[in-house]
C-alpha cells in the first residue's frame, strides 16, 4: 500500500506559497494595485504547484514551534526579491517627480493605476515607459526564474536575518536616489542651465519679461531633452534591472 505523506506535502506547499506571496505582493507588474487579489491568489497557487517538485526536496525538517519564524522568513525573502526590482520603478518615479518641478508640471497630477495615488504627469510618463520596457525585456519572467532558483540557493527554513542582510537592504534603498538622479540628469541639467541663462539675461536686460518667458522655455526645452533621452532608456533600464536581479541573488547569499 502506498502511503502519501500528506503532512509533508502541506508543509512544503505552505513554505513555497509564502515566499511566492511575498514576491507577488511587492514585485513590479505582479504587485500592481490594478491586479485583483483573486488573480494574485491564483498565481500563488499555480506557481507553488509548479515549484513544488524542486523546492520540496530541499525542505528542512522543522519542528512545529519553528513555523512562525519560518513563515516570517519566507515572506521576507520573497518581499526582498520583489522590492529589489521595484527599486528601479521607485527611482523612475522619483526622477519624474523632480523633473515635474523643474519643468513646471508639478500641479498637473493624475491617479497612478500602479499605486492608486496621485502622481505628476511626468512621473506617470516615466512609469509607463519603464513598465513597457520591463515587459518588453521579459523581466517579469526573470523574476519567476529567480524565485525558482532561490529555493536552490536558500532552501525553505534556512533564512537567517544577518547583519549583512540588513546593511545590504539599507544600502539598496539608498540606490533609489542614485538611479533617480541618473535618469533625471539630462533634463535636470538642461533646465538648470536654462535658469542660469535666464538669470544672466535678467541682469543684462532688466526690462525683459522673464517671468513670462521663463516657464514656457524651460517646459519646451525639458520636453525636447526628455524625448531625445528616450533613445537611451532601454539600455539604461536594462542595466538597472540586471543590477536589481544581482541584488536579489546577493540578498539570498547573505541570508544563509
Amino acid at each position: 500500500m502506498i502511503e502519501i505523506p500528506l503532512l509533508k506535502i502541506i508543509v512544503a506547499f505552505l513554505a513555497i506559497s509564502v515566499r511566492i506571496t511575498g514576491l507577488l505582493l511587492f514585485a513590479p507588474f505582479f504587485g500592481s494595485m490594478s491586479v485583483s487579489p483573486q488573480i494574485k491568489a491564483g498565481l500563488v497557487v499555480a506557481f507553488s504547484v509548479l515549484l513544488y517538485p524542486i523546492a520540496s526536496r530541499r525542505l528542512m525538517t522543522l519542528d512545529l514551534g519553528h513555523w512562525p519564524a519560518v513563515v516570517v522568513g519566507e515572506l521576507l525573502i520573497g518581499a526582498a526579491m520583489g522590492i529589489a526590482t521595484n527599486l528601479v520603478f521607485d527611482a523612475v518615479q522619483m526622477a519624474g517627480q523632480v523633473l515635474s518641478i523643474q519643468m513646471g508640471f508639478s500641479l498637473a497630477t493624475l491617479l497612478d493605476p500602479q499605486t492608486q495615488a496621485d502622481s505628476t504627469v511626468v512621473a506617470m510618463f516615466h512609469q509607463t515607459i519603464a513598465m513597457l520596457i520591463f515587459l518588453r525585456m521579459d523581466v517579469h519572467l526573470w523574476l519567476l526564474e529567480a524565485i525558482g532558483r532561490s529555493f536552490e540557493l536558500l532552501p525553505p527554513g534556512a533564512m537567517h536575518l544577518t547583519a549583512a542582510f540588513t546593511m545590504l537592504a539599507v544600502r539598496a534603498g539608498g540606490e533609489v536616489f542614485v538611479l533617480g538622479l541618473q535618469m533625471a540628469a539630462p533634463v535636470f541639467s538642461a533646465t538648470l542651465l536654462t535658469d542660469f541663462a535666464l538669470g544672466l539675461l535678467g541682469r543684462a536686460s532688466p526690462n525683459m519679461p522673464l517671468m513670462l518667458l521663463g516657464p514656457p522655455v524651460k517646459m519646451l526645452l525639458g520636453l525636447a531633452v526628455l524625448f531625445a533621452a528616450l533613445k537611451y532608456w532601454p539600455a539604461m533600464l536594462a542595466n538597472f534591472f540586471e543590477s536589481s536581479m544581482n541584488l536579489s541573488n546577493h540578498l539570498l547569499l547573505v541570508a544563509r
